[in-house]
């Protein structure tokens, strides 16, 4: 009977210690595999911030507002912590810390702060830019002053076009009904400036006879495509990265149920008995 009993209470024994440990191997594994995972996310989240900081370079004079960059740079500072994070994560996965556990989860509340920030903003912008965007090359239009014009304005209208091989804002006819001096009728014939032109055609000169020499898609579609991408891009690697990163916090906080702060036991009510 006593042999009977006592191989009960050892079974009992293990099953206990088999529920004890095996949601800290799970934590190890994941915390450990969310770890490597963290490196190639910051780059893809790097990207993404890149991707935003270069279109508002290039197409700066299109944009009102100088801080519509700021998701761009708020992820590439997100994308610089989660280096550091992944290697806290690996650390942690293999030595339980209490204070790489504690830096680890500061790291993860900043990171989630920065990420709900970018991707917020992000959407946010997407309207707004959309509007001025249209607004602003609507003007651009009507201020240029010819192919062979040295303004800023008129420059950067023709950089827009040749770079996404664009003519107008809709399209070709958007330049036929410019408000500028009528250097689009020269010689009796309706033309658009010289950046609508294909490259294939060397010789053409921005008459819209023939018309397949000319790009006949409107800029603003392609700039909101390229905005939608990059926001979209933006929005859903943040929201990726955040499910990782609270799956760590969790993992982070099993692993410190079983390394309890030992140093804090003089705050027991035994201690003053």
């Amino acid at each position: 009977m006593r042999r009977v009993t006592a191989m009960v209470m050892l079974m009992l024994a293990s099953s206990w210690l088999y529920e004890d440990s095996w949601p800290r191997v799970f934590a190890r594994f994941l915390l450990l595999l969310l770890g490597f995972i963290f490196w190639g996310a910051a780059v893809a989240l790097a990207f993404g911030g890149v991707l935003v900081i270069l279109m508002y370079k290039n197409y700066g004079y299109l944009f009102l507002e100088y801080f519509l960059s700021l998701p761009g740079w708020l992820a590439v500072a997100a994308a610089l912590i989660l280096l550091p994070t992944g290697v806290l994560a690996v650390f942690v996965s293999a030595k339980c810390s209490r204070y790489q556990q504690g830096a680890l989860m500061y790291l993860l509340l900043v990171l989630l702060c920065l990420e709900a920030s970018s991707a917020v903003l992000a959407q946010f912008y997407t309207v707004q830019l959309a509007y001025e965007m249209k607004s602003t090359m609507g003007y651009l239009v009507d201020q240029y002053n010819g192919t062979h014009s040295q303004g800023a304005d008129s420059r950067a209208v023709d950089v827009v076009q040749r770079e996404l091989q664009c003519c107008g804002i809709q399209n070709y006819k958007d330049w036929l009904k410019a408000t500028a001096a009528s250097w689009h009728l020269h010689g009796g014939k309706a033309r658009v400036p010289e950046s609508c032109c294909k490259e294939k055609y060397p010789h053409c000169r921005g008459d819209v006879v023939p018309l397949e020499q000319l790009f006949q898609e409107g800029c603003l579609k392609k700039l909101e495509d390229s905005l939608h991408f990059v926001v979209l891009y933006m929005f859903w690697c943040c929201t990726v990265v955040g499910i990782l990163e609270l799956l760590a916090g969790v993992s982070n906080c099993i692993l410190m149920k079983y390394q309890p702060f030992h140093d804090l036991r003089f705050l027991d009510s035994s201690t003053y008995s």
